[in-house]
């Protein structure tokens, strides 16, 4: 009995290396087919995920365009703005006290790796930090990943932060940090989750101003705010010394760490914290 249960055992502990591997080498084929041939984007190695280097951030659907099917309608859609925001297209998303004399710019996509682990490690002391009046954040949000990663992920999780950010700034705040969380982000091997409108509503009923809030989960249904996110979209892939996602900067200081592909954004609170009193405007 002794011996069956050891061999079962060792077989048991082949099957999950065996398993290892394959999902390890899944994502080293991703890596590699995100990086070749002029792809819009290439790899960041970072301390609990990886960060997204763009070179061609043009390559996403925009709102001329729209890419296919549904998307391609939403850029012929009459553009509805949410609420909180400002400037051409609603696409100036500020949150935080007016008064602040300090500005932290935050360049993600929802689907980015990176953004997730450092939305998960150092989001909390943003989301403090704004609300002490340290710096009032400025978020410009992209969705160039749904080209590599194939799908409409990162164009539908926009739009339903659009959703939260109509009902409050708070509310978009909390939404996509639980969309950035480690119960909700996608595994970038895995399925497109954020391209399910179901799955979007399950993650807002985590947030107490979302949680079967009906006039979000209709803006999430009938994509409101999609031609928004286009235009979100847009305003992102026009700006030209962004090249890698998260890219985090305090004024017109870039926070973070020199790569080859550029800053790589911090990835613990200390060193956030320390990169951002060193930037500060006293």
């Amino acid at each position: 009995m002794s011996n069956r249960n050891n061999q079962a055992n060792k077989q048991a502990a082949r099957e999950r290396l065996r398993a290892e591997r394959e999902r390890q080498a899944k994502k080293d084929r991703l890596r590699r087919q995100l990086i070749v041939g002029g792809a819009i984007v290439g790899v960041l190695a970072i301390a609990g995920g990886i960060g997204v280097a763009v070179s061609n951030m043009g390559g996403g659907s925009s709102a001329a365009s729209g890419g296919s099917g549904d998307w391609a309608k939403a850029a012929k859609a009459p553009l509805v703005k949410p609420q909180n925001t400002s400037g051409k297209n609603g696409t100036t998303v500020v949150v935080g006290k007016k008064d602040a004399k300090n500005t932290l710019n935050l360049f993600e996509d929802p689907r980015c790796p990176g953004c997730a682990a450092f939305e998960q490690t150092v989001g909390a002391t943003v989301e403090k930090d704004i609300e002490d009046g340290k710096y009032k954040a400025s978020y410009h949000l992209g969705t160039f990943l749904d080209a590599n990663l194939k799908g409409t992920g990162s164009k539908e999780a926009l739009s339903a932060l659009g959703a939260a950010l109509n009902v409050s700034p708070d509310a978009f705040l909390k939404y996509k940090y639980a969309l950035y969380s480690k119960e909700f982000h996608p595994d970038e091997t895995g399925p497109d989750k954020f391209a399910d409108d179901s799955y979007l509503i399950k993650v807002a009923d985590t947030v107490p101003a979302l949680k079967g809030n009906a006039a979000f989960q209709k803006a999430v249904k009938s994509g409101t705010y999609d031609r928004w996110a286009l235009e979100m979209s847009d305003a992102f892939s026009a700006v030209k010394d962004v090249t890698s996602t998260p890219t985090i900067k305090l004024d017109d200081t870039v926070l973070g760490t020199d790569s080859p592909q550029g800053k790589v954004a911090p990835s613990s609170v200390a060193a956030f914290n320390s990169m951002v009193d060193k930037a500060l405007k006293k």
